[in-house]
């Protein structure tokens, strides 16, 4: 990796690690689906406005598919499920699962045909299995329906989140980061719209709420993810999406720390085994 690439990598796991608590604000004020809807045409508004303002020319090119198949996954339902989880099991946990996204990638990477199978990557496909197992089953606080949904909604997007990855490392060729995000968050946003008109925004947002957002929309998911696929297209879907590991451990401190989530014992053993069967996958990719 180039130095450029380590500090994109590094600014990724700093911003996103943090999100979880933005995130958590902008939910309260505006509902999950609000927040995941208006995050994304937001971010796709925040590209559209910077573009026009220094000149910048975009090229899509023709085709939309790719565009709504990448803003379907990566944005409406990972933001969707995210949003929907984080309240339900906490941000700590919301990140370690989360975490498992990398096992996602190696999956679909080989059933797209881009990436071989090994020994070593199945090893760490099973022990991320048995972290997830450990992270559900063995948590602190009393196993409630609405924790098993939670949990089950972040692996939701964590699996829509690496086949997204994947998908769009082959399907954006030649496409611009700029392009792709700014296209993709506005599918994403399309797609989650019309929802409100079911499960419309809950209350009335404070300012606080609309800062938090905001800073969602513009910096967490406008600028980052036009690091990110830019990261993508130059060390591999895979590998960006390790930056998963640092993000999780910034996330669970800030948790611990600030926001005194608890962790048992069984689940810090499961986040380790988690990332643990991520890096072998990692390193199966990558030798």
């Amino acid at each position: 990796m180039k130095l450029r690439d380590v500090a994109a990598y590094i600014f990724l796991a700093l911003v996103w690690g943090t999100s979880f608590v933005i995130l958590l604000q902008a939910v309260r004020g505006f509902g999950w689906l609000g927040a995941a809807s208006f995050r994304s045409l937001i971010a796709a508004a925040t590209l559209f406005a910077l573009a026009r303002l220094n000149g910048r020319r975009l090229s899509f090119g023709t085709r939309w598919v790719p565009f709504a198949v990448v803003g379907s996954t990566t944005v409406a339902i990972q933001l969707a499920c995210m949003s929907f989880a984080t309240p339900l099991i906490g941000t700590a946990m919301t990140a370690i699962l989360i975490g498992t996204t990398p096992l996602f990638s190696m999956v679909f990477g080989r059933l797209l045909g881009s990436e071989r199978s090994s020994a070593q990557g199945l090893l760490g496909l099973l022990l991320g299995f048995v972290g997830v197992v450990l992270l559900v089953g063995f948590p602190v606080t009393q196993v409630t329906p609405s924790f098993v949904l939670g949990c089950a909604s972040t692996l939701v997007a964590s699996c829509a989140a690496g086949y997204g990855g994947t998908y769009a490392s082959r399907a954006f060729a030649g496409v611009g980061s700029w392009e792709v995000t700014l296209g993709s968050f506005l599918f994403g946003g399309i797609v989650l719209l019309p929802l409100l008109f079911v499960l419309p925004v809950p209350t009335v947002p404070t300012p606080l709420d609309f800062l938090c957002l905001a800073i969602s929309g513009c910096v967490m998911s406008a600028l980052c993810y036009v690091i990110y696929y830019r990261l993508i297209f130059d060390i591999g879907a895979t590998r960006t999406l390790s930056v998963e590991f640092p993000t999780t451990l910034v996330a669970v401190l800030i948790g611990a720390l600030l926001l005194d989530e608890p962790l048992s014992g069984a689940q810090i053993a499961g986040g380790l085994i988690v990332m643990s069967g991520c890096v072998l996958v990692l390193r199966a990719d990558n030798s």
